[in-house]
């Protein structure tokens, strides 16, 4: 069998895909059927930008910042390399890292899971803040894992988050990293271009270098 050179990396976006509780689910309605009266099927949608695998715009945590629109696209295309911190507790710290940091590329995805959570899971992984900054100060321009936040469930403050925004990185969150080997690859995750939107969804892909 020949290597594998991609991997899709983005979970399906179903009605079952899990989400934030309170948050709206992925929805999907006909507006029209092909038929002898109509040639299209035609489909309409209804969900939060969050589910399923997605870039946070800075909007969605700080007023008057970036949408989902605004965002430059050069920090989710590009040199990345997956880490792996399986098992890692509640929060994703430096020494977790430590091990693959020699010559980080701008773009760092961290695996937490052994197999990404298809039900809500309140117990994810997230970032230390000092890891973000930890990151930020070694290069790296987008982070991201394969869990829902990089900001615990329980967080009101959001400190991972408003290190995004002080350091001026881009996340990628509800990744899918369970065949992803440690190394590195290239990454492709593009936003959609979502006027006023707080993230978008992503169909993100890892490509062998």
């Amino acid at each position: 069998m020949p290597p594998k050179t991609l991997w899709d990396i983005s979970p399906t976006v179903s009605p079952e895909a899990p989400i934030f509780p309170g948050d709206e689910p992925y929805r999907l309605n006909w507006t029209a059927r092909l038929s002898p009266e109509c040639p299209v099927n035609l489909s309409a949608l209804t969900m939060s930008p969050h589910v399923g695998a997605h870039a946070d715009a800075p909007l969605h945590y700080a007023n008057n910042a970036a949408d989902a629109a605004s965002v430059a696209l050069d920090a989710y295309l590009g040199p990345c390399r997956v880490i792996h911190a399986i098992g890692c507790g509640p929060l994703i710290r430096i020494e977790h890292l430590q091990h693959a940091a020699d010559g980080l590329p701008p773009r760092v995805l961290v695996r937490c899971c052994e197999r990404a959570d298809t039900v809500w899971n309140p117990e994810f992984s997230a970032f230390a803040p000092e890891t973000v900054a930890w990151l930020a100060a070694r290069g790296v321009r987008l982070i991201g894992l394969d869990t829902p936040s990089v900001d615990p469930a329980s967080s009101k403050s959001l400190d991972s988050h408003q290190q995004l925004l002080r350091l001026d990185l881009r996340v990628l969150e509800n990744l899918v990293l369970d065949e992803v080997p440690e190394g590195d690859y290239e990454l492709i995750a593009l936003p959609l271009k979502l006027a006023g939107a707080c993230a978008s969804p992503v169909r993100a892909v890892l490509r062998a270098l």
